[in-house]
């Protein structure tokens, strides 16, 4: 267990902008800032970071929380392995008290695989460079393609024996278990029994996350034999999923951003040639066709996408392909085609950075009109074919939501199509009705779907959800929102001004019972702390172990909408005050308004009794308790100056 003195000083340290914006591209927004939420697919940004509050909240999802909860919910860390990583990432030297036997059993299997893959990640390049076979086969090749050694190093590429089981061999006699080996696809058991490695004589290309950990690898053949595999990856895993990862994106993010574009390539070696050459911004789909969650990757750098594949057919038909997908994440895409026989890998290796970066400045063309030179091309002179381009084009402007990009499009294809431009809009407007009849039958034909709380976060709700809140529980919510907002600051209107506003607020509410289990642990919270004369901070509430308390105070601390800092006009003597201004209506108003609440309770509760009540004599306490509550009801309205009609 790693000590609270050191769990305190990650937490003190660690800055939710810096921790979020190693995966998110945050831009500043009023007093916060914001971007596209990494938990859930969108195009305009919900995910908003609260800088002075140390807080992540999307309006969209729902998804909140601090520092640590944003790395356990995006990396799928558990607790400690989280802290660990912000402590890497802050220098902070981590001490850990002696685990016992039954901790040490009971280790995330999560943990345990991402142990495994990066020890393998270790035990390839060890091969690679220490061995005499890694050497003479492994680092050979990779200089024979022309690779430097610090390309090498940077990827951490490595070279897997030849002998069927080196591998395992290695891994029992460390300690590592086969269970995990067989999990993460590093080893294979047969159906006697029998246990060999999985990538034997082959070159390894380790797949690394956005945080540099190992997640699995693809092995290259250097065998001529026709039965063997030129490439073997690893399978699909806990930690592993191949559609949510692109190869080189640990590497490239930073440059995406800088460059706010990203070359998206076809293999391993076109990602390592590029970097070489100085180009960084590339990743690669590693020969898989491009998925939903790849592309949504992509959108958290850049909107700006340029795909570079082969200049032969294959490479033709697989940029037609995918491309689709991207345009309806309303991305910009570009298209480039290098000549016959070349793939970014060998035309950068053969004409150098400099004529590489040139070539793409000049050649790259927007996908659309790449894609209708390319169809009307193989259309020639045929009517039909030429017919059926057309209907293929203006369902590709179809996909992208950006109406005024969309009718961009439409009217330089006109031009390139030889075709009245109201006959493209005519067409278009055609499809995107029949794509809104199909979304509406499909959601037709869904069945309800069960109340289960969004994998995203137990706080998201729905409009109606907010509305089914009793009002009981919105008066309870907005005393614990002024607790956490303003409890530390001191009632400046009270005679002893510096007393802070979380006493003078809960010893007025003494005789009030909270009936909001989630709302009682907060209060049931200020009371231990101001029993011990001291004020609980922010982050007890965020960082509270049950969910439900955590995303009820990141609920109650963050706001969707703020004030332009541009509204307040000296000129035109517009002022806008802020709730902090009037903390003493505030205050004293939320305390009114909860007791006036839980006294027509009591109220309610009193004149149900006299319906049933037979007893002369109980009728008449009913009948004195009665009217004491509704002088009290009476009296708080006065105090909140409503008018109370008899």
């Amino acid at each position: 267990m790693i000590k609270q003195e050191i769990v305190d000083k990650i937490l003190d340290i660690a800055r939710i902008e810096e921790v979020v914006g190693d995966f998110v591209d945050l831009k500043k927004r009023g007093t916060s800032l914001i971007g596209l939420c990494p938990f859930h697919n969108e195009k305009t940004p919900s995910f908003n970071i609260s800088v002075s509050k140390g807080i992540y909240k999307c309006f969209g999802c729902g998804a909140g929380g601090d520092s640590v909860r944003f790395v356990m919910e995006h990396e799928k860390y558990s607790y400690p392995e989280a802290l660990k990583y912000l402590a890497q990432k802050y220098h902070i030297e981590i001490e850990e008290t002696e685990r016992t036997p039954e901790q040490l059993a009971a280790q995330d299997k999560r943990e345990s695989l991402f142990i495994v893959t990066n020890w393998a990640g270790k035990f390839f390049k060890e091969t690679l460079w220490d061995t005499e076979e890694g050497r003479t086969v492994g680092l050979n090749y990779f200089k024979e393609r022309g690779y430097r050694e610090d390309v090498i190093r940077k990827f951490e590429l490595g070279y897997s024996p030849e002998a069927w089981t080196a591998l395992h061999e290695r891994a029992k006699k460390e300690g590592y278990k086969d269970e995990f080996l067989e999990a993460t696809g590093l080893t294979i058991r047969k159906d006697d029994g029998g246990i060999y490695d999985r990538f034997r004589g082959r070159v390894m290309f380790p797949i690394h996350n956005l945080t540099g950990k190992i997640l699995g690898f693809g092995g290259r053949t250097l065998k001529t034999e026709k039965k063997a595999a030129k490439y073997v990856n690893s399978p699909e895993s806990e930690i592993y999923h191949k559609s949510d990862v692109l190869y080189g994106l640990f590497f490239a993010k930073k440059a995406i951003l800088d460059a706010d574009n990203c070359y998206l390539v076809e293999g391993y070696a076109d990602v390592l040639s590029m970097h070489q050459a100085g180009v960084e911004n590339v990743v690669s789909s590693s020969g898989t066709s491009l998925t939903a969650g790849q592309i949504r990757l992509i959108s958290r750098y850049t909107k700006n996408v340029t795909i570079l594949y082969d200049g032969d057919e294959a490479g033709i038909k697989a940029s037609l392909r995918g491309t689709d997908m991207l345009l309806a994440e309303g991305l910009n895409v570009k298209v480039l085609l290098f000549p016959d026989g070349n793939d970014p890998d060998s035309y950068v290796q053969r004409f150098g950075s400099t004529a590489f970066k040139q070539y793409v400045a000049e050649h790259q063309q927007d996908f659309i009109f790449y894609k209708t030179h390319v169809l009307l091309r193989n259309a020639a002179h045929d009517p039909v074919k030429r017919a059926g381009v057309i209907h293929d084009i203006v369902e590709s402007i179809a996909l992208i939501p950006d109406a005024i990009k969309a009718s961009v499009f439409v009217r330089e294809c006109s031009v390139l199509l030889d075709i009245e431009e109201r006959i493209l809009i005519a067409e278009l407007n055609k499809i995107r009705i029949g794509q809104s009849r199909r979304v509406e039958r499909k959601a037709e034909s869904m069945p309800p779907q069960p109340d289960t709380p969004q994998a995203f976060s137990e706080a998201a709700r729905t409009d109606s959800e907010e509305e089914a809140v009793s009002s009981d529980v919105l008066h309870e919510r907005e005393i614990v929102r002024i607790l956490l907002h303003y409890g530390a600051m001191p009632a400046a209107w009270e005679v002893d001004s510096e007393i802070p506003i979380a006493p003078l607020l809960l010893s007025s509410l003494s005789d009030v019972v909270f009936d909001d289990p989630v709302c009682l642990t907060i209060i049931d919270i200020y009371k231990r702390y101001l029993d011990r004369q001291e004020l609980p901070e922010q982050r007890v509430f965020v960082a509270h172990p049950d969910r439900k308390v955590a995303d009820l105070a990141i609920d109650l601390l963050s706001t969707k909408y703020s004030l332009s800092p541009n509204w307040n006009d000296e000129k035109r003597k517009i002022y806008v005050s802020h709730e902090s201004e009037r903390l003493e209506d505030l205050v004293y108003g939320a305390i009114y308004r909860i007791k006036k609440r839980k006294v027509e309770q009591q109220i309610y509760q009193t004149r149900e009794a006299l319906k049933v009540e037979a007893d002369a004599t109980n009728v008449e306490v009913l009948l004195a308790n009665y009217q004491k509550l509704k002088d009290v009801s009476k009296l708080i309205a006065e105090k909140l100056g409503t008018i109370v009609v008899k």
